[in-house]
């Protein structure tokens, strides 16, 4: 794999402030990137591109609330008027919401969660289609969990959520199989090392799970090996 195989490229990383959000951003600018981090977490976005100049990389920071109103397109509008492109989106951020008996769900947690890991994510393909197209070969990649296809007692909303994120991404990527040079990725990433798995395994060793940068490396494999759309993979 060429080191600097994506330099002139432009990504855009949701989630980026930790995790493997944070892990991608940081393998993506070392592989040449200029990366555009975005997370509600202004301190950690700062810690993230502290890091990435620190090895010689380039990245933006762009800290946003992905349910505001206008905050997708605001920032799609920047990186139009700065790049005029994008080159890779990678949709990782997304809310665990609470784990219980679908009987006991509460409506506004529902819809926030909904909110979140469906609808903006919609939101955020929809915007970025157009610089998507103007890129040589854009690419997405959607993070996504094994609970969306394989149901499990009390992950229920988390499930549902990811399950309709799956359909989302990949009907998007139909829609332009044939029509640009875009194409759509999912990756599982299994049991991983972060903040969201602490939450839901509150018991477990944090040392017994793989860390973010495998994810992170997966991700830029992905990328050098020219992925066809519809490819999913999931990471043991």
């Amino acid at each position: 794999m060429t080191e600097q195989f994506l330099a002139g490229r432009v990504a855009l990383v949701t989630g980026a402030s930790r995790g493997i959000g944070a892990a991608t951003a940081i393998a993506l600018a070392a592989r040449g990137a200029h990366v555009v981090l975005t997370a509600r977490t202004a301190g950690g976005l700062e810690e993230v591109e502290e890091a990435i100049f620190a090895a010689g990389g380039n990245a933006t920071i762009a800290p946003m609330d992905l349910l505001e109103t206008d905050s997708i397109p605001r920032l799609a509008a920047a990186v139009a008027e700065r790049w005029g492109k994008l080159d890779l989106l990678v949709l990782n951020a997304a809310a665990l919401g609470t784990l219980s008996a679908i009987a006991a769900f509460d409506p506004k947690e529902v819809a926030k969660t909904l909110a979140l890991n469906v609808s903006a994510q919609a939101a955020l393909i929809g915007a970025f289609d157009p610089l998507l197209r103007k890129a040589d070969n854009g690419r997405v990649i959607g993070l996504t969990s094994t609970v969306a296809r394989k149901p499990r007692a009390f992950w229920g909303l988390y499930g549902a959520t990811k399950a309709a994120f799956e359909n989302l991404v990949l009907s998007y990527g139909e829609e332009v199989r044939n029509l640009t040079k875009v194409r759509v990725a999912l990756l599982n990433p299994g049991a991983t090392r972060t903040k969201m798995r602490a939450r839901a395994y509150p018991g477990e060793a944090p040392e017994s799970v793989k860390p973010p940068e495998v994810v992170a490396e997966r991700i830029v494999a992905l990328l050098a090996a020219d992925f066809e759309t519809g490819t999913f993979e999931t990471l043991d």
